[in-house]
């Protein structure tokens, strides 16, 4: 049995930087479940269900692979984007991770939370100077 100490060490300290130089783990409920966004790559473990976008007014919702935006005082679920948000690089967008609401509906956190917060107002900038 002594001699197997050594050598489970060992096989062990390997199989952990092996698989600790594979990236983030994503634990997801369903294993077949695809992947989560490419702008969404967590450097840890995360229990996250909810992803918003401050600055567009959207959410992901990361457990059942869908955008959720505000379209007409009505939250829309889709798992596509509509074409008028096509021009968004959410990978270069600000988000905030959702800790700790867990409920199907975004409507009252987002309304405790965020309905007092401006909208963008984000203007194209002009190059150079301005004389």
């Amino acid at each position: 049995m002594k001699r197997n100490k050594p050598l489970l060490s060992i096989l062990l300290i390997s199989s952990l930087l092996f698989f600790g130089s594979c990236g983030p783990i994503i634990i997801a409920p369903d294993p077949h479940a695809p992947p989560p966004p490419s702008w969404f790559y967590p450097a840890r473990i995360e229990s996250v269900r909810y992803v918003y976008f401050p600055e567009y007014v959207i959410y992901y919702d990361l457990s059942v692979r869908q955008y959720l935006y505000l379209e007409n005082n009505i939250w829309i679920r889709v798992n596509v984007l509509p074409p008028r948000f096509r021009s968004i690089n959410l990978r270069r967008s600000k988000f905030v991770r959702i800790k700790g609401h867990r409920s199907s509906s975004i409507k009252t956190y987002h309304r405790e939370n965020y309905s007092n917060s401006p909208r963008s107002s984000r203007t194209s900038r002009t190059r150079g100077r301005r004389g």
